[in-house]
């Protein structure tokens, strides 16, 4: 990471490596101090808050899901690597949302009708615990304390807390949050994966980056427990994988994504296909829920007769 952005590596970070920033084996899924919106939409500002963060693990040593810090971590090497220093969400939109025709925005523009975007249903966090047997108990009750790492790794930007309405709000809507404040419709996520599905020909993909995907990531030292999530869980190259509890796709080549709420998306490179499922009413599975397990079923297993989803 250093090579690319040197002040990365201030505070014991000089040696972390893209691959490990990627398999969300950094350390770095939350931030001292918690930078608010003003920040998040201040490029540099919010630059110098990432290279001061000192690794909350050893890297290497662990893994733990980094919801939200991942995306600014991939803009700003993004951002020093590009010739013409562009962000993540700036990147996005030139090289592939534009090549592709995707109706998808990180950082929504004006030139967007604000009538067309869907409001978000959410739920108050006190609301987990009577749905212990849907999500992690471990996580539910993290996400109750705001002290863990689990509630410090998704409570970002400060002020964003579940049950509120800010995501509603076009000042979150405005400034690239890429992890966490990506708008779309599903119809251009699932060609966003498709394409990769079958080599991104159409965005320049290096030869090498479908192969690349399929294939996990090197398992932490300390094993596949996730410090944030509180159950396994398998990553490369930013997306997730399928593991025994989270099946999906044809094989454990897919590689993707499961979303807030119970939303999806993924590529299938076996079969070439990109799927996506999006709601505007927060559900409180972090894998397999209901609405978006039936249509995957439907497609996977009754249709194409894959493996059984979960």
């Amino acid at each position: 990471m250093a090579h690319y952005w040197p002040d990365f590596a201030q505070n014991g970070k000089g040696e972390i490596t893209v691959r490990q920033l990627l398999s969300h084996q950094a350390g770095l899924s939350a931030l001292t101090p918690v930078p608010g919106l003003r920040e998040v939409a201040d490029v540099e500002r919010l630059s110098q808050i990432l290279a001061a963060q000192v690794p909350l693990w050893p890297p290497g040593s662990r893994h733990g899901y980094h919801g939200v810090t991942l995306g600014w971590y991939e803009s700003e090497l993004i951002r020093h690597a590009d010739p013409a220093g562009r962000t993540l969400g700036r990147f996005f939109a030139d090289e592939v949302a534009r090549p592709l025709d995707l109706d998808i925005h990180i950082g929504l523009p004006e030139s967007v009708d604000r009538s067309r975007i869907a409001r978000i249903h959410d739920w108050h966090p006190s609301e987990m615990l009577l749905h212990v047997n849907t999500m992690p108990a471990a996580f539910a009750l993290a996400m109750l304390n705001p002290r863990t790492l689990s509630a410090r790794s998704f409570y970002v930007p400060s002020g964003l807390k579940r049950g509120g309405d800010i995501a509603n709000r076009d000042e979150f809507r405005v400034v690239e949050i890429p992890a966490g404040n990506g708008i779309g419709n599903a119809r251009a996520v699932a060609k966003a994966y498709g394409c990769v599905a079958v080599g991104g020909a159409e965005l320049g993909l290096a030869a090498g980056v479908l192969e690349a995907l399929t294939h996990p990531a090197v398992e932490p030292a300390n094993g596949l427990r996730d410090k944030v999530l509180h159950y396994d869980t398998v990553f490369s190259l930013g997306c997730s994988k399928p593991v025994p509890h989270a099946l999906f796709g044809s094989s454990d080549r897919a590689f993707g994504t499961p979303g807030a709420g119970g939303s999806l998306g993924f590529a299938d490179p076996d079969t070439g296909i990109g799927f996506a499922y999006v709601m505007n009413r927060m559900g409180f599975h972090l894998w397999g829920d209901p609405r978006e397990l039936a249509l995957r079923q439907a497609l996977f297993r009754d249709v194409l007769g894959a493996r059984p989803q979960t």
